[in-house]
């Protein structure tokens, strides 16, 4: 079985959000990393500090027939239509270990 990567960063208030869609199009878990980030916006300062925005990764690994779906689901609930609100990509995965005990049910979705 082929697997990718799909990282997206989204505001931490629609995190939530963005996983239960992907776990509804097909991801069967999240790894979620708090960060911090800027884009091309300035970023507002307070008494001279610099404040950067607050943002979640999430990072999901799928199964590469679910790829398509799972992206389309995160755009939609992350509503990254709207300026700012998050980027999601796709990255290939050349190998995997630890996935023994969820390879039955991978494979089961992958044979749906």
């Amino acid at each position: 079985m082929r697997f990718k990567v799909i990282l997206s960063s989204v505001k931490p208030d629609i995190t939530d959000r963005v996983v239960d869609a992907a776990k509804a199009a097909g991801a069967t878990g999240a790894t979620i990393i708090h960060a911090r980030g800027t884009g091309i916006h300035e970023a507002k300062s307070f008494f001279g500090l610099t404040l950067e925005a607050q943002t979640d990764i999430v990072m999901l690994l799928v199964g590469e027939h679910h790829v398509d779906d799972i992206l389309a689901a995160i755009q939609d609930k992350g509503e990254f239509h709207k300026p700012g609100t998050g980027i999601a990509f796709v990255l290939p995965v050349e190998q995997v270990v630890g996935l023994e005990s969820q390879m039955k049910k991978i494979q089961e979705a992958s044979d749906s």
